[in-house]
């Protein structure tokens, strides 16, 4: 397969290290495709309506936000006003991605929505360094409830959603609905995965996620 060798690795290492390229080989290809049938996937129902949430400049409508083309993520950031403190595994995928969020910039629109008032977010985003996120406060609107960021019973979800303009009318394009997939045994829903650098480096290790580790806020 290739003719690069580590120093006084075994045959036995290097036949299952090729065994396992070979797997590796067949999940990328398997990767780019799904990403294919995601970028071919046609635009879903339009928005209901041009939300207005609370941004750390004033009040900004949906519509205002597609300022670098014509798509725009939004993730759902578990931190509702009743929450005590924000959610850990949030916060640890975003901490990663805020580091990112300058070069998703270059290509897209990037913002963080959470339920709790903008001041709270501003000062939990101060807290953890975050820096180059657009973040914006859904308390006043029903976009949370509507797009699957929250619950019946107000519980809030980790969505990420993407939003597409097309000749003026937005739509929701896609939503990482892994989350509400049934979750085969060991598998959690893991629909952010994808974009959160820290299972990923797990993975490459013998210990792997381990079985009942999860980020912590400090430690």
């Amino acid at each position: 397969m290739h003719d690069m060798r580590f120093p006084n690795e075994p045959k036995a290492y290097r036949a299952a290290r090729h065994k396992l390229l070979r797997a590796e080989m067949a999940l990328r290809k398997q990767v780019e495709a799904v990403a294919a049938l995601r970028r071919k996937l046609p635009a879903g129902g339009e928005v209901p309506g041009d939300y207005v949430f609370e941004g750390e400049s004033g009040k900004v409508k949906l519509s205002e936000l597609f300022e670098r083309g014509e798509t725009l993520v939004a993730y759902s950031f578990m931190y509702g006003p009743k929450m005590e403190k924000a959610c850990p595994m949030c916060t640890a995928m975003l901490d990663a991605l805020n580091g990112n969020a300058q070069h998703v910039a270059q290509r897209t629109n990037l913002v963080v929505i959470a339920k709790s008032p903008i001041e709270r977010i501003r000062a939990y985003a101060d807290e953890r360094g975050w820096s180059n996120f657009r973040l914006l406060s859904s308390a006043g609107n029903s976009y949370n409830a509507d797009y699957h960021g929250e619950g019946p019973d107000g519980s809030q979800w980790p969505m990420l959603n993407v939003f597409v303009r097309r000749r003026g009318k937005i739509r929701h394009y896609y939503g990482t609905e892994l989350l509400f997939a049934k979750q085969e045994r060991g598998q959690n829903a893991r629909h952010v995965d994808p974009i959160w650098p820290l299972w990923n480096l797990l993975d490459f290790t013998p210990e792997g996620r381990g079985k009942d580790w999860y980020p912590k806020i400090g430690y």
